[in-house]
């Protein structure tokens, strides 16, 4: 609706206090969409494609003829410039709808799963990509299904389930919601000391936290206040154990969607493909 796919059948657009709900070829100058399937042409090339989607909005020709050489070399496509687009593999491609869409430089970009399906370089550029738009003043709305790109790219986000939007908020604030304990690993060296009696001990000494051998080089303590790591780890060395690493494991946007929506990860992956 906002973009002018469909036609808005409740509620209002407003950019900077005016409203747009009537006009949406005028919000549209505002906005550059990177839709789920490209919508370009197959048989111009990428720099016809990206001085075409230029002229859409009204830039100059020499303008849109220097901004879509510069896009070209930023995502690394300058050697496809005159390749036709057909012929572009699954990552130029995304790469080149990306430009396309903020070859007239937008104040708002929309992007639909931008990173799926594509190889490990193009999914890095992209983000860095993202992340630099941003910095430069870009709002962008994200939709993903992989919670730790939103975790890493956004600031607020926004937790849908069937359609509806059920708990909207900063990736901090969502996070700390959902902390339920401080969880701190200890890890040691591999050793045949009596493991059974350390923690025996460990608990006489440390009654008010709650701790389990991870594995047999680690110990997992929780606690719902916060854990002073140094006299733990004083005495383990005391208790015979080379401490190796000690960490606290903070709970991430996954945990919380996990939480807030009772979905799991891995099942949402599954209804994904």
């Amino acid at each position: 609706m906002l973009v002018g796919m469909a036609k808005i059948t409740s509620g209002k657009l407003f950019y900077k206090d005016e409203d747009l709900t009537k006009n949406i070829k005028k919000a549209q100058r505002f906005f550059g969409v990177v839709a789920d399937e490209s919508n370009l042409y197959d048989e111009m090339s990428g720099y016809e494609n990206l001085c075409f989607c230029a002229s859409l909005f009204g830039i100059p020709k020499k303008t849109r003829e220097r901004k879509a050489i510069e896009l070209l070399k930023a995502f690394q496509l300058t050697e496809a410039a005159n390749k036709k687009f057909k012929a572009y593999s699954k990552g130029m491609k995304r790469k080149l709808t990306i430009a396309a869409a903020i070859i007239h430089e937008p104040r708002i970009l929309f992007m639909d799963e931008p990173t799926t399906g594509k190889d490990i370089a193009s999914v890095r550029q992209i983000r860095n990509m993202i992340k630099d738009l941003h910095k430069k003043g870009t709002t962008i709305f994200l939709t993903t299904h992989y919670i730790e790109e939103a975790e890493r790219l956004c600031e607020r986000v926004a937790l849908i389930n069937k359609g509806k939007i059920i708990r909207i908020d900063t990736v901090a604030n969502l996070i700390e919601q959902t902390r339920e304990s401080n969880i701190t690993e200890i890890s040691f060296e591999e050793n045949s000391l009596d493991k059974n009696m350390i923690l025996e001990n460990f608990g006489k000494k440390f009654s008010n936290l709650e701790y389990v051998l991870k594995n047999e080089t680690t110990i997992k303590i929780s606690s719902k206040e916060k854990i002073d790591i140094a006299p733990i780890v004083n005495h383990l060395s005391e208790e015979g154990f080379w401490v190796n690493d000690a960490k606290l494991i903070k709970p991430t946007l996954e945990d919380a969607f996990v939480q807030i929506t009772g979905i799991e990860i891995d099942l949402m992956k599954k209804e994904k493909k």
